[in-house]
């Protein structure tokens, strides 16, 4: 079901609950901007922020589609914004020919059309759509390389493609616009100054229990409060890499897939490897540094 832009920040915080993400005033106020002018989001953050899922929701909520780029390193035009139908070209030339059609103008007008153009990511989001202007992710930007980024800028500045043997491609109504970048390099200044900014930081404790019982139904109260204290607790520790609340909704629904109704030592440290994804953060918190996280959780929950 298609449903209309929210009408004020309230409405955007209400939009955002009904699909279940649970956010902070101000992701609701600058998304709320970018529905409003028609900007882009950019949005950075810890890898497990729930980032994209802010396109989701989006897309969810308002009932429109989801279009998503994920960038990697070497994306180009081609796998982007368009590339031509060789193989379908070719045939049409052959059956031209064979069919005594010599008129290179004629031909090429032909081949060059709409029928043999394959629309990738950025060209579909420009596209009309019968529910309205579909959800554009553009999932990791930060992954791709730097010159992909001038793609990006006619996009986002004119919501338009040019097609050099078409022309421009131009949308009749902009699409919504999310970026998300994990800022393991610089975007250009070109980008944000073309987009509204937040930082998906980790949650605190208050807002990550609720995330946790909205995600995980049925999770017992107890272990709820403990999984959540500590990991607010590990997030203080150094390691390379701090879990984010996917990992903490992963570690949830693994110690209820266990039957557990508390954390112990020994289900903490035989399941550390749902937060942990690096050897070196296993070896520094594996040992007694587990107990005394667990000591200060646990504490914290009874509170």
């Amino acid at each position: 079901m298609i449903h209309s832009l929210p009408a004020s920040i309230d409405e955007t915080l209400n939009l955002l609950g009904r699909g279940g993400y649970i956010a902070e005033r101000e992701l609701a106020t600058v998304l709320y901007l970018c529905l409003k002018l028609e900007r882009p989001l950019f949005v950075e953050g810890e890898p497990g922020t729930g980032k994209t899922e802010i396109a989701k929701v989006l897309a969810a909520t308002l009932g429109r589609r989801l279009i998503r780029l994920q960038c990697y390193e070497g994306l180009d035009v081609a796998s982007a914004v368009y590339e031509w139908n060789y193989a379908g070209q070719m045939t049409a030339i052959r059956l031209a020919e064979a069919q005594g059609q010599h008129d290179r103008a004629v031909l090429e007008s032909e081949i060059f059309s709409d029928r043999f153009l394959v629309r990738r990511p950025l060209l579909q989001a420009l596209e009309p759509h019968v529910e309205g202007p579909p959800v554009l992710l553009i999932d990791e930007l930060d992954r791709a390389d730097e010159p992909f980024e001038a793609f990006l800028l006619e996009v986002l500045s004119d919501f338009q493609v040019t097609v050099p043997e078409i022309g421009v491609i131009k949308a009749e109504r902009p699409p919504i616009v999310v970026i998300t970048s994990n800022r393991t390099r610089e975007i250009h200044d070109a980008i944000k100054r073309r987009c509204l900014y937040h930082w998906v930081g980790f949650p605190d404790a208050a807002r990550e229990l609720e995330i946790v019982r909205r995600k995980v139904p049925g999770i017992n109260d107890r272990l709820a409060h403990e999984v959540v204290a500590f990991v607010q607790r590990l997030r203080t520790t150094d390691i390379y890499k701090l879990p984010g609340v996917a990992e903490t909704l992963d570690w949830a629904q693994a110690l209820t897939a266990l039957n557990a109704v508390a954390l112990s030592p020994e289900t903490v440290r035989s399941t550390l490897g749902v937060l942990l994804k690096y050897q070196d953060d296993l070896a520094k918190i594996h040992g007694t540094e587990v107990d005394r996280l667990l000591t200060e959780a646990k504490a914290a929950a009874a509170e």
